[in-house]
């Protein structure tokens, strides 16, 4: 398994705009096959913010996804709506 923890800092006042397109994104990435979940949350302490866990079969599973059509579509909807970004990945301990 390999994760990816992404959080993004969303622009004041973007969230009604983000949130749909942040949705449609995860739904379409659930049927990449190397895609095994992921999700969207938020904390209301933390309105402008949006955490996301996603799990792939591998590093090569998140670089395909990176290069899906419906993920640069994603991307280049939203990035002006984007104050900060931090993106964390981990892969699988063996053993």
């Amino acid at each position: 398994m390999f994760a990816v923890v992404v959080t993004i800092e969303v622009a004041p006042g973007r969230m009604p705009d983000f949130l749909p397109a942040m949705m449609d994104n995860a739904r379409a990435s659930l049927t990449e096959p190397a895609c095994n979940r992921f999700d969207v949350l938020t904390d209301p302490s933390r309105p402008d913010e949006v955490f996301l866990y996603e799990l792939y079969d591998d590093a090569a599973g998140f670089d395909a996804h990176r290069e899906t059509p419906h993920y640069k579509t994603f991307d280049s909807i939203v990035t002006p709506m984007i104050a900060g970004k931090s993106v964390k990945t981990y892969a699988q301990v063996s053993g």
